[in-house]
């Protein structure tokens, strides 16, 4: 059944007026490479996404009939492009250069990833078909339409352990190929300097500026919480977690570590930037699909890996989180051999060193993400108002998150991540 009106992103249920006729015929001529010949007959617009799906840009589904020549053809694309209601989400993303980021890595980073991965017999897909791009006068990609390619968004349910252990193991192979090239090529990546922890705005933004301190209000108030109260108001005091993570997420451009590991970071791997892709028949997993690249950046090997254990993993894999990590280790190591990397390899020690060292970047992302998150992919929560309204922030910090922690906190006192 089709979704409601409801269900959409209030800012994706009227596409652009500039989404006409003349702007599908070029596209369409760029698919056909360059076909002057090229009729456009009709075109049907949809929003590509529900809430919970995605924030950053607005997409739109397109379902073209064209005439080539001779030839009747179809054809299902997204079109990817920025927000124009003015609002929070407008002004948030105007300040990011995402789409010179997203087209780069589309047209020119992951290009060169997926032919070193051919060049050792590895069929591994990092991007879904690109279409167009264009920078002016609009800010815009289009993709392939992978949804007849059976790929789909995953709804109602969080990533199980197949479908987990295919996305590091992706994961792997691209850091692995990005941690070579920076160690042979230190400036190739320059372009690729800026996270989203590594804007001013982000000091700017409510949901940011004041998490700590809404997390240690629902401490406080809370019960089953006040054994570890005394720990977390001495955390809290010492350590200031959002700068932490900002020196963390800028620490190669502002402050590399000798000896580090250091990769081109996803900077968004979380479950909704997937499409999964299920044989129509037996329904056994088969490929996932990373998406949204408009926060890659260079940075330590752990970011991308921190962010995941609390925006892929659920409460049911989340207690397994070393397991997964060193499976995604292992691919890494593995990789780095199979593409020639001959400076010494990286040791899973020192991987495990550097978790500890980036320690307060999780314990951030514990507070603020993890009560977030589940609700936002079951579309129950506005990112607008999670920034904006205090009251509503409040909202998530409940027992569902409650029951997080108790599983949780023990754990991290037992690793010595709350010790100051």
């Amino acid at each position: 059944m089709a979704p409601k009106a409801e269900e959409y992103n209030e800012d994706e249920l009227q596409p652009p007026q500039w989404l006409d006729s003349a702007f599908f015929t070029q596209v369409l001529q760029n698919c056909e490479q360059n076909a002057s010949d090229v009729v456009l007959k009709s075109f049907k617009l949809t929003p590509a996404t529900v809430k919970g799906d995605h924030y950053a840009s607005i997409m739109f589904r397109a379902l073209t009939e064209y005439r080539l020549g001779d030839v009747e053809k179809s054809k299902s694309m997204i079109i990817k492009t920025m927000p124009e209601v003015e609002g929070t989400k407008k002004d948030m993303l105007e300040k990011f250069d995402i789409f010179e980021i997203e087209i780069g890595m589309y047209t020119q980073v992951l290009p060169r990833f997926e032919k070193q991965l051919r060049d050792i017999g590895d069929n591994t897909t990092l991007k879904a078909p690109v279409l167009y791009h264009a920078l002016s006068p609009h800010k815009l990609i289009v993709f392939e339409d992978i949804v007849p390619l059976g790929y789909n968004v995953m709804r109602g349910r969080f990533a199980n352990e197949d479908e987990v252990k295919a996305a590091y193991a992706k994961l792997a192979k691209w850091h692995a190929i990005s941690y070579k090239i920076i160690k042979e090529e230190p400036h190739y990546f320059d372009e690729y300097r800026h996270s989203f922890f590594s804007q001013d705005s982000i000091r700017e933004n409510p949901f940011f500026m004041n998490g700590t301190k809404t997390f240690l209000e629902f401490v406080q108030k809370t019960p089953e919480l006040q054994e570890y109260l005394p720990t977390f108001e001495k955390l809290l005091e010492k350590v200031d977690l959002l700068d932490e993570a900002v020196a963390s997420y800028n620490e190669y451009r502002v402050a590399p570590v000798d000896n580090a590991y250091y990769v081109l970071n996803h900077g968004d791997f979380h479950s909704k930037n997937m499409m999964y892709k299920h044989n129509p028949d037996t329904g056994k997993f088969e490929d996932v699909m990373l998406l949204d690249y408009q926060f890659s950046h260079v940075g330590p090997i752990t970011s991308d890996l921190v962010y995941s254990i609390f925006m892929l993993l659920d409460d049911k894999l989340r207690p397994r989180t070393a397991e997964f990590l060193h499976y995604y280790f292992t691919i890494f190591k593995e990789t780095l051999e199979k593409i020639g990397y001959d400076g010494p390899l990286p040791r899973l020690v020192k991987f495990r060193e550097h978790l500890f060292r980036h320690r307060y970047t999780e314990l951030l992302m514990m507070m603020l993400f993890l009560p977030m998150w589940p609700k936002f992919c079951r579309g129950d929560l506005s990112p607008d108002l999670l920034i904006t309204d205090k009251e509503y922030t409040l909202k998530i910090y409940d027992k569902e998150y409650l029951d997080e922690l108790l599983r949780i906190i023990p754990n991290y006192l037992h690793l010595g991540y709350l010790d100051v």
